[in-house]
């Protein structure tokens, strides 16, 4: 089986979850849509309190005065009803961010003209990249990086390859793995739509060897393309796009490159979904998956939600113990621990764990047996730089190879010394940011 080296093998537990088929969630009484839901230039507010939207309507845009706006996705609304705030709210990644806020009135009324199917046959490259971008499309996986800007590589750097990430290698998520067995055959499309923008000649999908029968759904959906499916060892990080690139073609993506560097883009199951409900249907993106499991809830589920719904009526429909000690937006490898139940869905939210138990570990110092080092798939020293960030000595930290990192949590989990050391990579990071910033602001004088 395809893999890399590194990497490790903590349980998958997607037993809970994985024989829970998709079911569609009511739309939510009131949704937030915060204007932050992408990597990039966060939206402008184009609608105001008192406001009538409805559904699929733009409730954000890029600022059209923002030079960087490109790198930026619209934001829509997934109910219709009347805007009752824009203000700040709280965000899965911590801190409150601006969002519009929205009353349903219970019509559910889709926007003139929205969804406006068509023959994708009769589409060009550029047309079929403009209605991926009008859609707000962004990477589903959790690094919701614009999906336009990802198919929009230089002149100077081709794409022969694609890559459909359907590895789902964090422990018990299982909502690609639906898609996997009941859309096969739209995840093709969505596939073969983003290799005629790019004009690539090779496909893959990397399925984990965990989900044979989703591999057999794909292989038969994707019979009569160039689309090969590749069973991919079970070991995470899997899904990592270096890593999965490397075991599916043998490329190495230079440190500090990105994947456009060996000719591939990679593009998660969920977004090559979107990607054909926005080019074939003309349906923009208003919805997703979330799997909501854990030892937390009564009833695991895969769920079909609209973005902005509250994480709170996901718990409900799983039925989440009240007492509950710990919920996680994402799995226990990357994600991110929730305090309140109004934090909403956004665009990559991928699942809502539950824990009953949550004991925090105490951490000792850092004795040096080497396991991070062996264990990490991006070959780096998480040993020197957990010890850089713990002495916040920040000339050090930007001594390592710390912006490599892409926080998978591989060294954490085999620390027997149980150090945070994601959550000091994260530290490191934003006081590298704070010190770049510094550094190009013009001196007084």
């Amino acid at each position: 089986m395809k893999t890399f080296p590194g990497g490790i093998h903590p349980p998958d537990s997607k037993d809970l979850a994985k024989d829970r088929a998709i079911d569609p969630l009511d739309p939510p009484r009131v949704a937030i849509f915060p204007m932050s839901q992408h990597i990039g230039v966060p939206c402008t507010p184009v609608v105001g309190k008192k406001d009538r939207v409805v559904k699929g309507q733009v409730v954000g845009q890029p600022d059209p005065e923002n030079p960087r706006r490109f790198v930026s996705a619209p934001v829509h609304a997934s109910i219709s009803g009347t805007v009752t705030a824009v203000q700040p709210m709280p965000h899965p990644l911590g801190k409150a961010v601006l969002a519009v806020v929205v009353e349903s009135d219970g019509e559910d009324a889709w926007a003139e003209g929205v969804p406006s199917p068509v023959d994708p046959a009769s589409l060009d490259a550029a047309a079929i990249k403009s209605r991926i971008q009008e859609a707000g499309i962004v990477g589903m996986g959790g690094a919701a990086f614009p999906t336009h800007v990802k198919i929009s590589p230089p002149p100077d750097k081709p794409i022969d390859t694609v890559i459909l990430n359907a590895a789902e290698c964090e422990p018990y998520l299982t909502c690609d793995y639906r898609l996997m067995l009941e859309r096969p055959d739209a995840l093709v499309d969505g596939l073969m739509l983003l290799g005629r923008v790019l004009g690539a000649k090779s496909f893959w999908v990397g399925v984990e060897a965990n989900k044979l029968d989703a591999a057999e759904a794909l292989r038969q959906a994707a019979r009569e393309t160039p689309v090969c499916v590749a069973v991919c060892e079970t070991k995470y990080p899997q899904g990592a796009e270096k890593q999965l690139i490397y075991a599916l073609t043998g490329r190495k993506v230079p440190a500090g490159g990105l994947p456009l560097e060996v000719g591939v883009v990679v593009q998660n199951v969920a977004t090559a979904l979107a990607v054909r409900e926005a080019v074939i249907e003309g349906k923009p993106l208003i919805e997703r998956v979330v799997t909501v499991t854990g030892d937390g809830v009564e009833r695991p589920s895969n769920l079909l939600v609209r973005l902005g719904t509250p994480i709170g009526e996901l718990l409900d429909a799983a039925r989440a113990a009240a007492d509950a000690r710990k919920v996680i937006a994402g799995g226990p490898m990357m994600g991110i621990a929730q305090a309140r139940r109004d934090v909403p869905v956004i665009k990559g939210t991928s699942g809502l764990l539950v824990q009953k138990e949550a004991a925090a570990p105490a951490w000792g110092a850092c004795i040096r047996c080497g396991r991070c080092v062996e264990a990490c798939p991006m070959n780096l020293l998480p040993n020197s730089i957990g010890i850089a960030c713990e002495a916040q000595d920040i000339d050090a930290v930007a001594d390592t190879a710390i912006l490599d990192c892409f926080e998978c949590g591989s060294c954490t989990y085999v620390c027997p010394a149980k150090r945070p050391m994601v959550q000091w990579v994260k530290w490191g990071k934003a006081q590298l940011s704070l010190r770049r910033e510094r550094q190009k602001k013009p001196k007084a004088s």
